[in-house]
């Protein structure tokens, strides 16, 4: 019930929480990796003893590859970018910078053309908005014999409005860590926002359909005290399922492959969400929906 009579401080707790990850990526945008924006990008490291970045650019100058953008990256690799690097010039490139005697191993190369990264990157979104409009359009169809208080339709808008909240906030992440230490937006974090998608509403609509049977059973007569009913009651299944589901994400993320560790983080921060989203933003959300001002 506490939920519920305090509504609009988790409501708004939820609203600052998108607008500063909205601002974020508004003013820092977003790091986008080579999947979406084509190119190539070298990973090398250094397991004795990594150069300084001033003489890493030098060897590249010496080289007339001043073109490619150098980046630190954890305590013994650097990340390159550039527009075309082929597989001579990766060779010339680490061997440039091995040449003072701190050889480098090259952990990663990639290259994508400029026109397959942008369609990608339209694939990406019209993949999450054909996800967001199926799950509309399911939630109204599964609630469809519930129409009173709230609309069948609702209940979807509430989940999307939940769900945006959920893709917003490791998303506002992803671009500050874009701008602190070059972390960036790949086709794996894609998949994380879906996989977000897909657990979050999944949570949603184990409190809706407990809504849903607690109406049809008329357990109490106001709308207000049935979503509170309806929360109690669904509240350590939800918190025990997110709470397993986050130590294995923090176990890869800890434990699992440096390449691994931004999607397991990804999914992390959209898991924290989702759960914060069903209990205190989606189920919430229905009480405005009903118009009903009863222990507001």
């Amino acid at each position: 019930m506490i939920i519920v009579k305090y509504r609009f401080i988790f409501l708004s707790i939820a609203a600052l929480m998108v607008l500063v990850s909205w601002g974020t990526i508004g003013y820092w945008g977003l790091n986008l990796g080579i999947d979406f924006t084509g190119g190539s990008v070298l990973e090398v490291s250094y397991p004795a003893s990594r150069p300084d970045i001033a003489t890493v650019k030098s060897a590249l100058t010496s080289i007339n590859r001043d073109d490619v953008s150098v980046q630190p990256l954890g305590d013994d690799s650097y990340l390159m970018r550039a527009k075309t690097i082929s597989v001579a010039d990766k060779d010339t490139i680490v061997t440039a910078i091995s040449a003072s005697g701190t050889p480098a191993t090259v952990k990663r190369f990639d290259s994508i053309g400029p026109s397959i990264g942008a369609e990608l990157g339209t694939k990406a979104l019209l993949a999450i908005g054909i996800v967001l409009l199926l799950i509309i359009a399911y939630i109204a169809f599964a609630f469809r014999k519930v129409t009173r208080p709230v609309a069948s339709w609702k209940y979807g808008l509430a989940a999307i409005i939940a769900l945006a909240h959920d893709i917003s906030i490791p998303t506002g992440l992803f671009a500050y860590l874009g701008h602190v230490r070059g972390t960036e937006v790949n086709a794996l974090f894609l998949t994380a926002l879906l996989a977000i998608l897909g657990l979050s509403v999944s949570d949603t609509i184990v409190v809706f359909d407990r809504i849903r049977e607690n109406l049809q059973k008329r357990v109490v007569n106001n709308f207000m005290d049935m979503v509170g009913v309806s929360l109690n009651q669904t509240f350590i299944r939800s918190l025990n399922t997110s709470l397993t589901i986050l130590v294995a994400l923090c176990s890869v993320y800890f434990f699992g492959g440096e390449s691994t560790k931004d999607f397991a983080l990804a999914l992390i921060v959209g898991m924290a969400a989702g759960t914060y989203s069903s209990i205190f933003i989606a189920s919430p959300l229905l009480v405005l929906f009903s118009g009903e001002r009863k222990k507001a």
